[in-house]
């Protein structure tokens, strides 16, 4: 849990016994802890509007946070604790700012007053002694009274020339604790922690103010270098925090943007009069949303001033969204009912067997649903989880069924195929009836086998026709006989056909056709014999007419008993 992180972060912060040395890492902690309990309240904000919306409670609306307030019982421990530190600390300067004012006085008087040397020099390295255990005075004295002392040492040693051999091997140690001192430096440049350099530069240059004088030849050089270095270091210090400041700046001009498209997007509420609309307004703000957590944060005081602002955009617009839903809940409830019948007419259906007529009505159902408009987000999904299953229940049985028959079928191919081939390779008797016999046993025979695979229904279909056709044009029959013939061997063969109930319909409907237009035709030549009514009917015009009138309703007849040999006619 990343509260129980921060207050664990935070007790190894204040278990340290230098409360100062924490100082910045203890306040940065408090930042983000305050910038992770904003972002908690709204994602708590948002939890709460979206579990009433769906008529829930969420747990947590009323719940105490005993991780936040244990939080802050530490932190206000610890400022408590950092200002006594803060009071004794000073208090403590201030007493080593006497004590080293009192040591000056002392060395100041030893280098202008003192005429014994040893003297002198004793009462000296008992001042610095003194001196270097006291403890660090107020920053805005350090300069000035190091300063001080520094040249009262420089005078006392100038001044010391019986010791000058001695002089010089301080001098040239001190050198060396110098240089030594600008080395670490060196080092402390390229150091990746700032918190590391900033500690580590304040006691450096402590132990480099504390180290006595070195030889005037060698002293303008170290401190160049040494303030080179200082001063390197101090830069880098200061652009560490002046792109943090950088950043930060960015990162509230970016959070600024994000609430102004929350603004437009608030701005198109009045506009949205259905839930696609509210849904696509939703989209947009919860994309801002998710943009807004991957920025990071901003100045502490505008962070906290911007994220009231975007809050305040994002709670209006779920408030306005829970109003309109509650407008259309009874829409939501009337639809919802609707398709709960639905679902249940599905139900009914899922283990029905009756494979055409029910997929009809699934499909019917399907179109149904769509046509109702959605049930809500309460409803929407519960109901079409079950009538989804229902549908696919049934036309997963449906699809094992067919998947069966197709096997079945796979096998009524072969039939076919073997038979087809035996068709082509059969030679005809020369007895005409037998011929004939033997072609209508070729065609029960192919019709009786059954089905076959769907996807080769209608190749095999024109080989059977073609072969059989073939072997009906090499019989030797001429006139009525063949046309009466031909047509059973063609009616025989449609039967075959995986479309035999269109082919035969439409047969029928063009037989029927040519006997209306032969109906047709009588009815005209009857009305012309009325204008011959007086002429003999010896006269060749009428004689012409009766003849085909005559023919017609023979051709009449002789459609019609092909009619009869068509099933169920």
């Amino acid at each position: 849990m990343e509260k129980v992180t921060f207050l664990n972060e935070l007790k190894e912060l204040v278990e340290n016994q230098d409360v100062m040395a924490v100082s910045r890492n203890v306040n940065e902690l408090r930042t983000r802890f305050d910038d992770f309990l904003l972002e908690e309240d709204r994602k708590k904000q948002v939890a709460v509007l979206e579990a009433r919306e769906r008529g829930e409670k969420a747990e947590f609306e009323q719940e105490i946070d005993p991780i936040r307030n244990e939080f802050f019982e530490i932190y206000s421990a610890y400022k408590a604790k950092k200002s006594e530190a803060i009071a004794e600390k000073k208090s403590i300067q201030n007493e080593c700012l006497k004590q080293k004012r009192a040591l000056i006085s002392r060395l100041k008087t030893v280098v202008e007053s003192e005429e014994n040397i040893g003297a002198a020099f004793g009462e000296f390295k008992t001042i610095h002694e003194e001196w270097k255990k006291v403890g660090d005075i107020p920053r805005e004295k350090r300069d000035e009274v190091q300063a001080e002392y520094s040249r009262l040492l420089e005078d006392f040693f100038y001044n010391m020339k019986i010791y000058r051999e001695l002089q010089d091997h301080d001098l040239h140690r001190n050198q060396q604790v110098k240089e030594e001192v600008i080395q670490k430096l060196i080092e402390l440049v390229e150091d990746t922690s700032i918190q590391t350099v900033e500690k580590n530069i304040k006691v450096l240059q402590n132990e480099w103010a504390e180290t006595g004088p070195v030889s005037k030849d060698k002293w303008e050089d170290l401190k160049n270098k040494y303030n080179e270095i200082v001063q390197k270091i101090y830069e880098r210090i200061h652009t560490h925090y002046e792109e943090k400041r950088q950043i930060q700046k960015d990162n509230l001009e970016k959070k600024q943007i994000l609430v102004e498209k929350s603004k437009e997007v608030v701005a198109k509420i009045e506009t949205a009069n259905n839930t696609k609309a509210w849904e696509n307004l939703t989209a947009e703000i919860l994309e801002i949303q998710a943009i807004w957590k991957t920025v990071g944060f901003g100045p502490k005081r505008e962070n906290e001033e911007i994220w009231k602002a975007f809050r305040s955009e994002c709670d209006f617009f779920f408030e306005k969204k829970k109003a309109f839903y509650t407008i259309i809940k009874d829409e939501y409830d009337a639809v919802a009912e609707t398709k709960q019948k639905i679902v249940d007419q599905a139900e009914a259906l899922k283990t029905s067997t009756d494979w055409k007529k029910t997929t009809e009505k699934l499909i019917q159902l399907q179109k149904k649903w769509k046509s109702v408009g959605s049930a809500g987000q309460k409803n929407e999904q519960r109901l079409w989880k079950t009538f989804r299953a229902a549908c696919d229940e049934f036309f997963n049985a449906k699809s094992a069924f067919y998947a069966e028959k197709e096997k079945e079928f796979e096998g009524n191919l072969t039939i076919k195929q073997k038979l087809i081939e035996k068709i082509a390779g059969f030679e005809l008797p020369k007895d005409k009836t037998e011929a004939l016999e033997t072609l209508k046993k070729f065609s029960n025979e192919f019709n009786a086998i059954g089905h076959v695979p769907i996807t080769e229904k209608d190749k095999v279909f024109k080989a059977f026709k073609t072969a059989i056709d073939a072997k009906y044009e090499q019989l030797n029959i001429e006139g009525q006989e063949k046309e009466k013939i031909m047509f059973e061997a063609r009616i025989e063969t449609l039967k075959a056909s995986p479309n035999a109930v269109k082919l035969l319909a439409k047969e029928k409907v063009e037989l029927r056709k040519q006997i209306d237009e032969l109906k047709s035709n009588v009815t005209q030549y009857e009305n012309n014999l009325g204008f011959f009514s007086n002429a003999k009917k010896a006269n060749p015009l009428i004689q012409d007419v009766e003849k085909k009138i005559n023919q017609s309703k023979i051709k009449i007849q002789e459609i019609k008993r092909k009619l009869q040999l068509i099933p169920n006619e």
